[in-house]
């Protein structure tokens, strides 16, 4: 079974031939998927190589139902967004699967989730239904097995207290926060914190002014007393996350990887160092869709590593208008 495989993954070689395996699986098991490479006059069977692989336009997700196993659906993620919006959803067959990627995901670069306390600030997502991110950041907290772990909505006095206290203490701490949370946090109290990872999860949700990486991560440097800025980069449609130490070069773990596509024609991939759209394989994501291309502009590097530039704006990804149903 591949997915048995998949986070025993140890090589380049055996990651392109545990993606190629999944691509061909989905291609015949996911209908959307299925119909879509049709729509592109592609026979999967001579896909040969990874760089041959079409992505799916993440649009899709708000649309159709994107499904690659005919188990039952235990639960359905709901991206963000406006009452205007249409949100993505993501189908999942099985949670379990989804808590070992993101828990292997977190070991991968952090260690030991008990090594940590684990405080989140993040309003936005626990104050609405359906947030893959709360899902995971509350089994993160549990996995803790620390009574100081847990979640903080408005209560920035307690939430400031608290992290004054916890890195006094010498205790290992991570926060993370959404970027307006934690602009507010920094607003209400400054610190100067040692033992403390500042984790933003992402912009401003509306609440404030979108800011450039280097604006935020410097406002946040000067306001919690720290040298760097930790992220984690993630998408309701994913179930792994990447993550960055500083500087927002962000780390996969070894079952995802990041391509750049030309923003002038979807179908072509761009080398290393040179911007264009994200394309993300996920091979955590084998019961729905593995190979999406969404509306984030990067830039990959050689040794693995990519960074965010920012997002297609009201851009119209190829293959979108294929099925209206």
């Amino acid at each position: 079974m591949i997915i048995s495989q998949i986070f025993d993954i140890n090589s380049k070689v055996k990651f392109e031939e545990l993606a190629i395996q999944v691509f061909q699986y989905q291609s015949i098991n996911n209908k959307v998927y299925s119909k879509y490479l049709k729509y592109l006059k592609v026979d999967p069977k001579k896909i040969k190589e990874l760089y041959q692989i079409p992505f799916l336009p993440i649009e899709f997700f708000k649309s159709q139902q994107i499904l690659s196993s005919k188990n039952k659906i235990e639960q359905i993620f709901l991206s963000s967004g406006t009452t205007q919006s249409i949100q993505s959803k993501h189908y999942i067959t099985d949670l379990g699967f989804y808590k070992k990627s993101f828990s292997k995901g977190f070991e991968h670069f952090y260690s030991n989730i008990e090594s940590y306390i684990i405080l989140a600030l993040l309003p936005s997502y626990l104050e609405r239904k359906g947030s893959s991110l709360i899902f995971m950041v509350d089994d993160l907290i549990k996995k803790s097995k620390s009574l100081d772990s847990g979640f903080y909505l408005h209560n920035l006095k307690e939430l400031s207290q608290k992290l004054i206290e916890l890195d006094a203490q010498n205790k290992k701490v991570i926060l993370m926060g959404v970027s307006f949370a934690l602009l507010d946090l920094i607003e209400h109290q400054q610190f100067h914190l040692k033992n403390t990872i500042i984790m933003e999860t992402g912009g401003m949700k509306g609440k404030r002014k979108e800011m450039i990486r280097e604006e935020l991560h410097n406002e946040l440097c000067k306001g919690f007393g720290v040298d760097k800025i930790h992220s984690e980069y993630g998408m309701t449609e994913l179930l792994s996350q990447a993550y960055s130490n500083g500087n927002g070069i962000f780390k996969t773990p070894p079952w995802m990887k990041i391509l750049t596509r030309d923003t002038e024609d979807a179908l072509t991939i761009l080398p290393h160092n040179k911007a264009g759209g994200l394309n993300i394989i996920d091979l955590a994501n084998i019961n729905s869709c593995s190979f999406i291309a969404t509306q984030d502009l990067g830039k990959t590097y050689s040794d693995g590593t990519f960074e965010i530039l920012g997002r297609f704006d009201h851009s119209d990804i190829r293959g979108c208008n294929l099925m209206v149903v």
